[in-house]
């Protein structure tokens, strides 16, 4: 059950978990859905079975197993504990997930608990009943027989009243929990609505990569259409110097160099020249959404029209200039990584002065630059003070010394207190990669600055953050549930008794 919840609460890391499981098969495939419909039928296999064996003792029959559900029981074990070993020693991040999901539902995994506990109580107290009836017959029987079979009675009495503190303690001790547990819920979506902060801008991860092709022109257009008010993207050099929009290092997965020149197909694009890379297609495997729907690059995407279709047929690789023209012209901020050129290219030590000068000759305004790149940002500021400089999640004496009001962190370092040191010392704030609604509903309660996103969409359409509550109502949702909670309880074991 453990395993199953985290792994549907890291449903937002489900294109990265994908990605990097192609490029160690070289194969494209719903791997995360897969995983995830595995471990729902185990943890359904093992709760039937757990309530069989429940209403099976309820009844008052033995337990018999049979051997292949052995079998089965002994290999769900395996896999749970091998999966739970691999989070733990390769992802171990994927457990802060598992921290900010309770942070925003905790008050509703209240309710469920109390819900629970209300239907617990039923065969609890029945259970009690019947063990008190036992219990009151021994101490009866006890009255009739002789000494020694007296001691032997009073030993059975004792373990029965032994037993029903076994079986009634804990539950009452887990209700009593339970009750005082919201006393201990700090969630940042139960607030204040004049605390409420503005709503997180936007910026589209490669675009708006759930409607068109990512790295496209294409796909940044349509990440315009859908209010992004920021642009990101990854940049690549090609050999003879021409800054390009790329993710991956080499082509395989976006374009269709495997039909134009198979043998290089592994090779890393920055070995390539412009003039090759400007004449591969960069749309058609984007258009496996119709033709082939395992391939999906997203699981929930939407079809495209027969409009869109034509037009992601004849996308291209487009060059860093592109973006920057249409940035300029739509006033977009744009954020990019930079990747390094390897070792024996021409520009390995200077691809950050060509990507300068390509931007300082678009003419774009200089504050729509995000500069997240840290290799040579003391050139950058000579040559483009305007740009607005970007860091990771540094200490709060370094982002000041280098004079950086701007950080770009992943999402999960929310799980640290929300970042309330970085915000107190006004730092401006960008999560990347939100697509989950509770995920950005989060950032919202937590007045995050920006999101990356690869769900533009979705969240454009977000008016209010989900989940939010002020204290009062949630205060008195509390006590109602308890409340009521408390009487059908009480109600059951009255009956029962």
């Amino acid at each position: 059950m453990l395993l199953l919840f985290i792994w549907v609460e890291t449903s937002n890391e489900y294109f990265g978990f994908d990605w990097a499981v192609y490029l160690t098969t070289g194969v494209w495939f719903y791997w995360s859905i897969v995983l995830l419909s595995v471990i729902g039928i185990l943890t359904a296999y093992t709760s039937l079975l757990l309530i069989l064996g429940f209403l099976l003792i309820w009844e008052g029959n033995k337990l018999y197993l049979h051997w292949c559900h052995k079998i089965l029981i002994l290999i769900v074990d395996v896999i749970t504990i091998s999966m739970l070993v691999v989070l733990c020693k390769l992802w171990k991040d994927k457990w802060l997930i598992l921290g900010l999901s309770l942070k925003v539902f905790t008050p509703y995994w209240h309710v469920a608990c109390i819900t629970l506990m209300v239907v617990f109580s039923w065969p609890l107290s029945y259970c009690l009943v019947q063990l008190e009836g036992k219990a009151r017959y021994r101490k009866l029987m006890m009255m009739t027989y002789y000494e020694t079979e007296t001691i032997k009675r009073c030993h059975i009495l004792t373990r029965l009243k032994a037993l029903q503190m076994v079986i009634g303690l804990p539950f009452i001790i887990i209700l009593l929990f339970l009750y005082v547990m919201p006393l201990g819920i700090h969630s940042p979506c139960i607030q204040d609505k004049e605390k409420l902060g503005p709503k997180p801008i936007v910026f589209g991860h490669r675009g708006a990569p759930m409607m068109a092709p990512e790295n496209t022109m294409m796909s940044f257009e349509k990440a315009i259409e859908q209010g992004a008010h920021g642009l990101e993207s990854d940049i690549h050099l090609s050999y003879d110097s021409v800054p390009f929009l790329m993710h991956d290092h080499d082509l395989k997965r976006t374009t269709n160099i495997k039909e134009v020149m198979p043998n290089l197909s592994s090779n890393r694009s920055d070995s390539f020249e412009w003039n090759f890379l400007s004449t591969l297609n960069a749309g058609e495997w984007f258009l496996k959404v119709i033709e082939e729907p395992q391939d999906k690059p997203f699981f929930d995407m939407k079809p495209l029209s027969k409009v869109d279709s034509e037009r992601a047929r004849n996308q291209k690789i487009p060059k860093l200039r592109s973006l920057l023209d249409l940035a300029q012209k739509e006033k977009k901020f744009v954020m990019f990584d930079l990747t390094r050129p390897p070792p024996k290219h021409p520009y390995r030590n200077t691809y950050v002065r060509v990507v300068v000068k390509v931007i300082l000759a678009s003419k774009i305004e200089p504050h729509l630059i995000f500069w997240l790149p840290s290799f040579d940002r003391d050139y950058v500021r000579l040559k483009a003070p305007g740009f607005q400089q970007v860091g990771r999640l540094y200490p709060l004496q370094k982002l000041s010394d280098e004079k950086i009001r701007i950080i770009n962190v992943d999402y999960k370092e929310l799980f640290y207190s929300g970042l309330r040191d970085y915000k107190a010392a006004n730092i401006t704030i960008n999560l990347y990669i939100v697509n989950k609604p509770w995920l950005f509903s989060l950032a919202w309660c937590s007045r995050i600055h920006s999101v990356t996103t690869d769900n533009i969409k979705l969240l454009s359409e977000i008016d209010h953050p989900h989940f939010f509550m002020t204290p009062r109502y949630y205060m008195f949702i509390w006590l109602l549930i308890d409340c009521i909670s408390a009487i059908l309880i009480s109600a059951i074991f009255c009956f029962h008794w």
